[in-house]
């Protein structure tokens, strides 16, 4: 097994709970990808994040980004109109998160903050001006690489 490799017993020995969590690039017609603010009175308030959330028990994680957006932003989206393009794999102190990124340029109504969130639409070049989760970091760099 190669350096910094382990087998499964380990991981499941010290396990934590995986979370699993989608999140989603809105991409409008000048280029530039929606970033919600984390708002006070949520863990990492103040990070910037791309829209998304949990996914439910028995949901698939393309049925619970349309959900999310609607719940989140007021706007509907399709399954046809989501495209996965990577994924976060990332160990919290108390979880492991991973998180599908999908990209999306196709969608109705106009987004609007409906959790107490500032918006922001930013060119991929400038995302890196925005604070972000530590499994967001990587996400970034694939998006501008991707665009």
């Amino acid at each position: 097994m190669p350096s910094g490799c382990w087998d499964v017993g380990q991981v499941e020995r010290g396990a934590v709970p995986v979370v699993l969590v989608v999140a989603v690039a809105l991409i409008d017609r000048d280029g530039r990808i929606l970033i919600a603010q984390r708002p006070e009175g949520k863990s990492m308030a103040g990070l910037w994040e791309f829209p998304g959330g949990k996914v439910e028990p028995g949901e698939s994680p393309d049925a619970a980004l349309i959900r999310e957006l609607q719940e989140e932003l007021g706007v509907d989206t399709r399954q046809s109109c989501l495209a996965p393009l990577t994924f976060a794999s990332h160990a919290y102190d108390d979880f492991h998160l991973l998180m599908p990124l999908y990209v999306c340029r196709v969608w109705k109504g106009i987004p609007r903050a409906k959790e107490g969130q500032k918006l922001d639409w930013v060119r991929p070049m400038q995302l890196t001006d925005y604070p972000m989760p530590p499994a967001d970091v990587p996400l970034v760099a694939m998006l501008r690489d991707f665009l």
